[in-house]
């Protein structure tokens, strides 16, 4: 089984103690690679260096190939929590970072009316600019919406034509969200989230709407823990620090458990599912892993 975890929130602070071991327990459970989320363009900048370095050392320590082992990539873009903060020089700053092979996707960009951190209308102006980018520099759009589907979905259509790809990165929609998705075009990525019975057992029945072309896997880590794991399972992997923090917390080596779950529930092979959704990845992001 090999996955690749499309979305996970590496540079959070909850990995300062035992990053390191995080990734390598991911690579141990053929969780890889590992696609870290940019959210700010500082943060996607670090996120960048991060990879360059992780790839870098990496290479240089096991030059054989023969340590579990697996590569970073990373996504360059604002979330809408953050809109409030963008200036004259984001676009800038998102096109330079943009330009590394390393960086596979414009994102995560979207609405977030849950909260609404970042005005509406800030928050719209810089979606919209984030999709220009992408579709300027040929890159998929990696793409957030919560409690703002009309408007999120208006923009969309406005900007269909010039999207090269879009996933709609942990799905927790209904099935009016999701048939509309589909009809745009996008991948579905699917969390934990549908392993929390509390919050998203909805997502069950539609799973079967879900072309088995289209549905990514992520774990949206350290967000999102998958609820079903047994508390065992939830302890941090070994590192400086590592054995200190709380539970709850998760992790991508977590991802073969979503994986399986959401194979059960659609009747199908695990095995079969890891391939097609590691063969979507693959075709979403326009790149051979395998290199």
């Amino acid at each position: 089984m090999r996955l690749i975890d499309i979305g996970v929130n590496l540079m959070s602070p909850a990995y300062n103690m035992d990053r390191e071991a995080a990734v390598q327990s991911a690579f141990n459970a053929g969780v890889s690679p590992l696609v870290i989320t940019g959210v700010t363009a500082a943060e996607s900048s670090r996120a960048l260096s991060y990879a360059r370095n992780w790839n870098t050392r990496s290479t240089a320590q096991d030059p054989a190939g023969v340590l579990p082992s697996g590569r970073l990539y990373t996504t360059a873009g604002v979330h809408p929590h953050d809109a409030k903060s963008c200036n004259g020089g984001t676009i800038a700053d998102l096109t330079a970072l943009a330009g590394d092979r390393l960086v596979l996707a414009i994102g995560e960009c979207g609405l977030d009316y849950n909260r609404n951190f970042s005005p509406q209308p800030v928050q719209r102006e810089w979606f919209e600019k984030q999709i220009e980018l992408a579709a300027d520099l040929s890159l998929p759009l990696f793409l957030h919406e919560r409690d703002a589907f009309t408007d999120f979905s208006l923009i969309l259509e406005r900007h269909r034509d010039s999207i090269k790809a879009m996933v709609v990165h942990c799905f927790t929609g209904g099935e009016r969200e999701l048939e509309k998705y589909l009809s745009l075009g996008a991948y579905i990525g699917l969390t934990g989230w549908v392993c929390d019975e509390r919050r998203g057992s909805h997502l069950l029945p539609l799973l079967k709407m879900i072309p088995s072309d289209r549905l990514l896997l992520e774990t949206d880590a350290p967000f999102l823990f998958p609820r079903n794991l047994s508390r065992q399972d939830t302890q941090p992997p070994p590192g400086p620090g590592g054995s200190r923090f709380r539970g709850g917390r998760n992790e991508p080596r977590f991802l073969p458990h979503i994986a399986c779950f959401i194979a059960a529930h659609l009747g199908k092979d695990t095995e079969v599912l890891c391939r097609e959704a590691y063969e979507n990845t693959c075709r979403f992001f326009g790149r051979d892993f395998e290199e």
